[in-house]
């Protein structure tokens, strides 16, 4: 049997109290994931980690937009099509305009979720879009002690989409193969006869990152186990990340916990 371990964006920026987007849950979540590995380390024979990975001019940053004073958005708030086209947002850059209209409204088409803005977040090539302190050392073990390497996957380099999934960013660019679906990593789960699931955000990340992967591989679906103490959602969140656990449910797929 093949068990497979998916951490899906375990990152300074989520994980940790001084991180960018802290998710207070995340850092026993990630104590639980990595005792889980230390000591499942003969049992685990795939590791894969998923890494948000923003610049900081991103459409779901703060900086992108600007009201009719010229003030950036909050944090969380969100920005929908109307917003847009009655003048409320704009991109602080003319050039952006017709980017952001196409992609406000492929969103808005596709129902999954609003356009939401985040704080600035595992901007790569800083602190905060490397892997939790607390999953090192377990990581690096597993590697040594199997003789393998850990698959590590960046998504969201492509500042014209939100890409909370590993599997696919939310709006697809033709233009950009990165935006679409993975499927080297498809192909890597597939591989699998257990997988379990931890990371963060449960209402995010997670959640688009398992929806995407049962849609490629329905066949997976009963085959994974979402490790429900080693993810927690966005704070104001929660809704999303319950109506996702029950949706798994749903498909047949394991709602556990790491012990």
């Amino acid at each position: 049997m093949t068990t497979t371990l998916l951490i899906i964006d375990p990152q300074v920026d989520f994980c940790e109290p001084q991180g960018a987007l802290f998710v207070p849950g995340a850092p026993a979540d990630t104590a639980r994931t990595a005792a889980l590995l230390s000591r499942s380390i003969d049992e685990v024979d795939a590791v894969h980690v998923t890494l948000d990975s923003h610049h900081p001019h991103d459409i779901s940053h703060p900086a992108w937009w600007v009201n009719p004073s010229g003030a950036h958005p909050a944090p969380f708030t969100a920005i929908s099509l109307a917003d847009l086209l009655g003048g409320h947002w704009l991109p602080a850059a003319a050039d952006d305009s017709g980017e952001t209209r196409a992609y406000l409204t492929a969103l808005d088409a596709s129902g999954r979720y609003p356009h939401v803005i985040w704080p600035e977040h595992c901007i790569i090539g800083t602190p905060g879009h490397g892997v939790a302190a607390a999953l090192r050392a377990p990581l690096r073990d597993w590697a040594l002690r199997r003789q393998r390497t850990v698959g590590y996957w960046r998504k969201g380099e492509n500042p014209l989409t939100e890409h909370f999934s590993a599997i696919r960013a939310e709006v697809p660019r033709a233009d950009d193969p990165h935006t679409q679906q993975n499927l080297a990593l498809v192909t890597a789960l597939r591989r699998s006869d257990r997988l379990w699931v931890a990371g963060q955000a449960l209402s995010h990340c997670v959640a688009n990152t398992v929806r995407d992967l049962i849609f490629a591989a329905p066949e997976l679906a009963p085959r994974i186990e979402l490790l429900v103490d080693c993810a927690s959602p966005v704070p104001g969140f929660e809704a999303l990340a319950e109506t996702f656990v029950e949706e798994l449910r749903a498909q047949g797929a394991q709602v556990t916990t790491a012990g």
